[in-house]
């Protein structure tokens, strides 16, 4: 109960410095109705995890003062609707120039993450192909984990950053396992699909 009451009270710090900008532990300390001991605990915890920094400033009476501000990495806590704004878009692009262009755009995007990435992929076997693939899905937030059962490759997506705009349009998931039949050389089926409702994305290779 602690705990979550504690984690309560850094998301308030967090809020109060996304709407003021920033504020010093005298001002945190009054608006939170705390002690200044307790507010400096919650600060110590967020400057560990990157999450707000501090300048020295000089007050008009006084000592200087601690002024605290979020940092780039605390702007990934609050809400984002990109999606939406993604689907807004693609809608009118449909309304505009029909549905081919919107799937053309998906294959423009395919073309470009393989010029991206193929140069990951050279003189690899496919074990180190799928265990690179699975590293780059992660460090665009897929969540990925990768195993070999038998003789084929299991790579599992636990995240899907694209799911909503996949679920309307289902040509996104088609060019994704085009791109990984490129990268990897490889045949490769999906067997699940967080677009379409399961709980993961699962993607079975093979060798050619």
């Amino acid at each position: 109960m602690k705990d979550d009451m504690d984690l309560s009270t850094r998301n308030k710090i967090m809020q109060m410095l996304k709407t003021s900008g920033e504020l010093t532990t005298k001002e945190l300390t009054d608006q939170l109705g705390i002690t200044g001991m307790a507010v400096r605990r919650h600060i110590s915890i967020l400057e560990r995890d990157n999450l707000i920094v501090s300048t020295t400033v000089r007050l008009p009476m006084g000592r200087p003062a601690a002024v605290y501000r979020l940092t780039d990495q605390a702007e990934d806590y609050f809400p984002k609707k990109y999606h939406a704004v993604a689907l807004d878009l693609l809608a009118e692009l449909e309304g505009e120039a029909g549905e081919n262009m919107v799937n053309h755009l998906f294959d423009l995007r395919k073309t470009t993450l393989m010029q991206r990435y193929e140069s990951k992929m050279a003189n690899k076997d496919l074990e180190h192909k799928v265990a690179v693939l699975s590293d780059i899905q992660n460090e665009n937030g897929y969540m990925a984990t990768w195993e070999k059962s038998g003789d084929e490759f299991v790579l599992t997506e636990h995240n899907c950053p694209i799911s909503r705009v996949a679920n309307k349009y289902n040509h996104a998931c088609n060019c994704e396992l085009n791109l990984f039949e490129s990268l990897l050389d490889a045949q490769v089926s999906r067997t699940d699909c967080l677009a379409n409702g399961d709980k993961k994305c699962v993607y079975r290779i093979r060798p050619q």
